[in-house]
């Protein structure tokens, strides 16, 4: 009968480093309870997180009305090519029509270019001067100096917010305009957010 003989390793410590994607695995010596540990990776974890934040959707509604002044300034200060290209640039960072259709309905549209859900329309609401809209007289270049957004209500869900309240317009001369509007905002894959809708219209008086 053959005895076994036993073998004793007091000094040597065995290590092995096992990759899996990001996480470093660590097995210990013989002398251990064998039990793996986790040490941290060096490797940054990407993470995507595509929830709107309420100071997200203020800074949004703070830009367009930032944007709007900007093309009315450059109208008065440059003229009507210039606020043109402005305000396309504003359309194609703030809408999301390089998505698909936009539901937006301005203000002061009527039958049958009510609702503008492509690019065209937006801009020839702005900036006016395209025969395919002859009623269009740009709303963007009515002298606008301050715009202020006073939110009834923010819904948030998930990568989509909507909003309604009012919007008080007050141009070069002091005088006010005040309009009932609701956005409804999308974040994209770049984190940025885009409107999807935009509805607008003059307060009821009632008569």
């Amino acid at each position: 009968m053959h005895s076994l003989k036993k073998i004793s390793l007091p000094a040597l410590l065995v290590a092995t480093t096992v990759f899996s994607g990001s996480l470093t695995v660590v097995k210990s010596s013989l002398a251990d309870s064998g039990v793996p540990t986790v040490a941290p990776s060096s490797l940054k974890t990407p993470i995507v997180n595509k929830a709107i934040t309420e100071s997200e959707v203020l800074t949004a509604q703070r830009a367009w009305g930032e944007a709007l002044v900007a093309i009315s300034t450059t109208y008065d200060t440059q003229g009507r090519e210039a606020a043109k290209a402005l305000a396309e640039k504003v359309i194609d960072e703030t809408y999301s029509y390089q998505l698909g259709s936009v539901l937006f309905k301005p203000t002061l549209t009527v039958a049958p270019q009510t609702f503008r859900t492509n690019r065209a329309g937006a801009l020839a609401y702005f900036v006016g001067g395209d025969s395919a809209f002859p009623m269009d007289t740009g709303f963007a270049l009515k002298g606008w100096r301050k715009v202020e957004i006073k939110n009834a209500a923010i819904f948030i869900s998930g990568n989509t917010a909507t909003t309604m309240g009012n919007v008080i317009f007050t141009d070069k001369n002091g005088k006010t305009t005040t309009v009932d509007k609701s956005w409804q905002f999308l974040k994209d894959d770049s984190g940025t957010l885009r409107i999807i809708l935009h509805h607008s219209s003059l307060p009821h008086t009632g008569k």
